[in-house]
């Protein structure tokens, strides 16, 4: 197969080309794949107390290059400093939390389960984990994936999407003098570069991104085992004596990374009594969230005019969008303001679409049965919350709601050791917590007869 033609690296700031990416082909994905499936024997063979002193080291490496990593997060995402120097130190940290669970192991079942013999489980690596990361936290979904399947003992290769090269490509650089050559290696590249390693000589796929993308890796991948995080249109149920703070909450959670997160608030959806008040009160909120000021741009031209015309299309008799903060100091670029849409048609694509962007909907609901129905009228299965002063109201609302992960009075607050994943349209697999670990093991029984 011939050399990919260079696809150019745009600053999303910007608009403006800030250098070149050379797409991986065939020869760059056998070349890392091979050099993971040598360093796999001696990885997974590594005690769990000398894989975890390697992990620390890589943390530690990634804390000495924080302002490396901020560096390049920031040119190829747009993110504000403080929202990069945030995600560089979790990626940090889980790989430090992953450097603890490689010590602490588990096993469902040991002992003298059958007369005459003792058992056991072994849990084994898989051997060479592919991981697809994508571009709206670079850094941090590589963490997500690849610190779990490290410290269960694989060998990883990564690609990272190709508008986001650059600190996966630190990440790599310092994983070989951290865990040893071939351990986790990195292969820029398009969609082909993707394609290609999962046709690749790999015993595991792990992959976030689109739920058509997840879909395609699914089918290439056959009978192998895949992990697949397939985005999010989470929704919000909000009760009428929800606390003061929640529209202050949802406006934040919204445009964090200008609302490029999975697990993002997305549908807020308000029991008729007290719906005007939750579209004045988000309209409010969110108007004072101001792109270039409080959040950055979108990542890419193709996310733009996604967004545009998911935004755009909605029918709706409600449309505000908060201006573009004038001291951002930056011209052209992907920028997009905050906006609130509210009283759509059922069938409107910004309620049955993953947005991807800095805006909420909102939607009124009969009763609490009704706002039940709304939040689980879309494919997508991945999380939500729920707003209210009555505790154990909020707790059975977020127990009955079928989502991978629910918060009351609070979204998006997750932390290494909690578990998050997908339901249905959302894909399946666990990442964080020590969950994640087994994600990236096989279970071996091992039974041996006692002699007299």
């Amino acid at each position: 197969m011939s050399a990919a033609a260079p696809l150019p690296l745009v600053d999303p700031r910007t608009g403006r080309v800030r250098g070149q990416l050379s797409p991986g082909r065939e020869a760059a994905v056998t070349g890392a794949v091979a050099a993971a499936r040598r360093a796999s024997a001696a990885w997974g063979r590594l005690v769990p107390k000398e894989r975890a002193r390697r992990l620390e080291r890589l943390a530690g490496l990634i804390e000495e290059h924080a302002e490396a990593y901020v560096e390049r997060e920031r040119a190829g995402t747009g993110k504000p400093a403080r929202e990069s120097s945030g995600e560089v130190a979790e990626a940090a940290d889980l790989f430090r939390f992953y450097a603890w669970a490689a010590r602490t192991g588990s096993s469902p079942a040991a002992g003298s389960l059958i007369g005459g013999h003792e058992s056991w489980v072994r849990w084994e690596p898989v051997g060479v984990v592919a991981a697809i990361v994508p571009w709206n936290y670079p850094l941090m979904m590589a963490a997500w994936r690849c610190a779990p399947a490290l410290a269960a003992g694989n060998c990883v290769v990564a690609k990272p999407a190709e508008s986001t090269p650059d600190a996966l490509d630190l990440l790599a650089e310092h994983a070989g003098d951290a865990l040893g050559a071939g351990v986790l290696r990195a292969v820029p590249g398009d969609r082909e570069t993707g394609r290609l390693l999962v046709g690749a000589d790999v015993d595991m796929i792990a992959f976030t991104g689109s739920a058509a993308a997840g879909a395609d890796v699914a089918a290439r991948a056959g009978i192998r085992p895949v992990s697949l995080e397939l985005g999010g249109n989470s929704p919000v149920i909000v009760l009428p004596d929800a606390p003061e703070q929640t529209w202050a909450d949802l406006a934040d959670a919204c445009v964090y990374n200008a609302g490029q997160s999975c697990a993002a608030p997305a549908r807020v959806i308000a029991l008729q009594d007290g719906y005007e008040q939750a579209v004045q009160s988000l309209t409010e909120a969110m108007a004072a969230r101001l792109a270039g000021r409080d959040f950055g741009p979108l990542n890419n031209p193709a996310q733009a005019d996604r967004y545009d015309r998911i935004a755009d299309a909605t029918g709706a008799k409600h449309d505000v969008t908060a201006a573009l903060a004038t001291a951002s100091g930056e011209e052209g670029g992907f920028w997009r303001g905050a906006r609130v849409l509210a009283d759509l048609p059922e069938d409107s694509p910004a309620l049955q679409e993953e947005v991807f962007g800095p805006l909420l909907t909102v939607q009124p609901a009969r009763d609490v049965e009704h706002a039940l129905e709304l939040a689980h009228g879309v494919p997508q299965a991945l999380a939500a919350s729920v707003w209210t002063r009555d505790l154990t109201r909020g707790l059975d609302l977020a127990g009955r709601l079928d989502a991978g992960e629910a918060w009351v009075n609070c979204h998006l607050v997750q932390t290494a050791e909690l578990p998050h994943g997908g339901r249905r349209g959302s894909g399946q697999g666990t990442d964080l917590s020590v969950l994640a670990l087994h994600e990236y093991q096989r279970p071996k029984t091992v039974t041996v007869r006692l002699l007299p």
